[in-house]
């Protein structure tokens, strides 16, 4: 969810700086079908949908490639504005996920600061020394905020390049 307020605040900045929404749709975005692809297999894999039914070890690996798969799009796109700092903060990402088994950490102390616990189909755990720990969920957004959740030095890294890479294309004419 944190990258939504990315989409918004690039939006609102696009406009404040006198870009056009429509100049978006003439941005050349390759393969965005895979990062649709993977946007759903993690919607499912993380919700009820899923649930028991896919293992645990099944479920780390298809994180994982799913994850990778977002890897691929961003180096695909890496010449739009904001793109190499979305693939720093996916590689962080995917760093922290395949160093801890597939799972990304997640600070009880942020979970907590949401009102979250881990339980159910989710892409977070508890651990109590996560490998990386400096990449993983340890921040918590505001609890009045909508949609509050944890979040990651890679998700910040991911939002600011998504927010710059709205903007950029909202002032540029094709």
């Amino acid at each position: 969810m944190f990258i939504l307020y990315a989409v918004v605040a690039g939006i609102l900045v696009g406009l404040l700086l006198g870009g056009r929404i429509e100049h978006l749709a003439e941005t050349r975005f390759r393969l965005g079908w895979l990062a649709l692809v993977a946007l759903a297999i993690q919607v499912v894999l993380f919700s009820p949908i899923a649930g028991d039914r896919i293992g645990p070890e099944a479920s780390r690996w298809i994180y994982i490639a799913s994850t990778a798969m977002v890897v691929v799009v961003v180096v695909a796109n890496i010449r739009l504005a904001g793109l190499p700092i979305v693939l720093v903060g996916a590689l962080s990402n995917l760093a922290a996920i395949v160093a801890n088994g597939g799972s990304m950490p997640a600070s009880p102390s942020a979970l907590a600061a949401v009102g979250h616990t881990v339980g159910g189909p989710t892409n977070s755990v508890v651990v109590a020394h996560p490998a990386l720990e400096p990449l993983t969920d340890i921040f918590a957004m505001p609890a009045w905020l909508p949609l509050a959740n944890i979040f990651s030095v890679g998700d910040v890294l991911i939002a600011v390049g998504v927010a710059v890479a709205i903007v950029v294309g909202m002032r540029q004419s094709r």
